[in-house]
């Protein structure tokens, strides 16, 4: 007897729900409850739900069609992830990235976040299901992207959580903002180090926005001039799934929205959703061994190239917060040594009146705190990046031995004994 298959319908979407910035925010946020209540999704992964009390009133809505669910808090304002399922969940963890931006870019925010990746484990008619949300670091200017080596590390980071979370899984899903080109080395990474599959690439219907793309200059909360040099839009919201030896899966159908929400002149959220449907079917495979690709070395190259040029940034931004605080603690001295010869009726007079001599030494002392914090938080930048790299080079290096050894196996030839 064939064994039943069991299909899986999810819904990833950036909701842009940000307090007091986003517009008409809580109006969108119910539309978001009411397509997920009418289409009857298993799972929902979202991401920017920034606010708690947003997520409450999701809960309360959703209750009845996804009686299972899971905010992911971290950071200062929260890591904006949460999961919906219509499937029990029967465990959480969540992965804070290591780097993640700069606390003094208050007009991106990413630190503020806490970007991270969150998973829940599920059991669907005996099949356990490994399902991670996550938002990596936004890309704010391509030309010059000042936090791509920040986006790889959280690349690497992910894969790497997912090797190691996912070993008892018969289905690895993920979704989520991951702020990347399909073309770009941190999704080459990503997919080659972990084997996920790309929804988009391998459905066998598709439907919505061409390409795939997520993000479309036809939504009106979409800046005109970001997406100039893509007409089409930008894909970079993503649905990856891999099998076991046990179960194999396939994407039947990837789509994504388009246009304005039912009955409304403005669209869910500055994002396309993507709703994807995968079947999964026991495998007769003895194993799930994955095939060793020359072309991952050569990307694990790049990424590390990339986490390199990072780390060099890194190490003239400490160098540049350390010769800061340095000259602060120069001035306080010699404006110390002022002040002590002024009470005790030394020669030396003050160059200042009282009041500008103290509002110089309060900057004095307010440059050499947020230079020392500063240099600090390099400190770990450049910490976390080297460690990084050093990861790279491991798997480098064991990538390389995988090749070789599958290079000298094919090469052995079996010569005919003679008569």
């Amino acid at each position: 007897m064939e064994d039943s298959v069991v299909q899986l319908r999810i819904f990833d979407l950036n909701c842009w729900a940000i307090r007091y910035l986003s517009k008409l925010r809580r109006e969108r946020v119910a539309l978001i409850g009411d397509v997920l209540n009418q289409e009857g999704f298993d799972l929902a992964l979202l991401q920017e739900v920034w606010s708690e009390k947003d997520y409450l009133m999701l809960q309360k809505k959703l209750c009845i069609h996804y009686p299972s669910s899971h905010y992911f808090k971290s950071g200062v304002i929260g890591s904006g992830l949460c999961i919906f399922s219509k499937h029990q969940i029967l465990d959480t963890f969540l992965y804070q990235y290591s780097v993640n931006g700069y606390p003094y870019m208050f007009q991106h925010g990413d630190w503020f976040g806490g970007k991270s990746v969150g998973l829940i484990v599920l059991k669907i008619q005996g099949i356990i299901f490994n399902v991670y949300v996550t938002h990596l670091h936004a890309e704010y200017c391509r030309e010059k992207d000042t936090y791509l080596p920040h986006r790889v590390v959280q690349a690497w980071e992910l894969g790497q959580f997912i090797q190691h979370t996912s070993k008892g899984a018969d289905v690895v899903l993920l979704g989520g903002d991951l702020n990347m080109h399909p073309e770009d080395v941190g999704i080459r990474l990503l997919k080659g180090w972990t084997g996920l599959q790309d929804s988009f690439i391998a459905a066998e219907k598709i439907k919505g926005c061409e390409d795939g793309c997520t993000l479309v200059p036809a939504n009106c909360y979409i800046s005109k001039k970001e997406l100039q040099c893509y007409p089409q839009g930008i894909r970079i919201d993503y649905i990856l799934y891999k099998g076991s030896s046990q179960y194999d899966i396939r994407c039947n159908i990837h789509e994504t929205t388009t246009g304005t929400a039912p009955g409304k002149d403005f669209p869910y959220s500055d994002h396309e959703a993507v709703k994807v449907t995968l079947s999964a079917v026991r495998s007769n495979k003895s194993e799930n061994n994955l095939p060793v690709e020359p072309g991952l070395v050569d990307v694990l190259n790049e990424a590390r190239l990339e986490v390199q040029v990072g780390l060099h940034s890194a190490k003239r931004q400490q160098y540049s917060c350390g010769r800061m605080a340095v000259l602060s603690l120069l001035l306080l001295i010699i404006q110390g040594a002022m002040a002590m010869s002024s009470m005790f009726g030394g020669t030396l007079q003050q160059p200042f009146p009282k009041f500008s001599f103290s509002l110089l030494s309060l900057l004095s002392v307010s440059i050499l705190l947020i230079s020392a914090v500063l240099y600090l938080f390099h400190i770990i930048e450049v910490k976390v990046l080297r460690g990084t790299e050093e990861q790279m080079r491991v798997g480098l290096q064991t990538l390389q031995e995988k090749f070789n050894s599958r290079e000298r196996e094919s090469s052995v030839i079996i010569v005919p004994s003679q008569l």
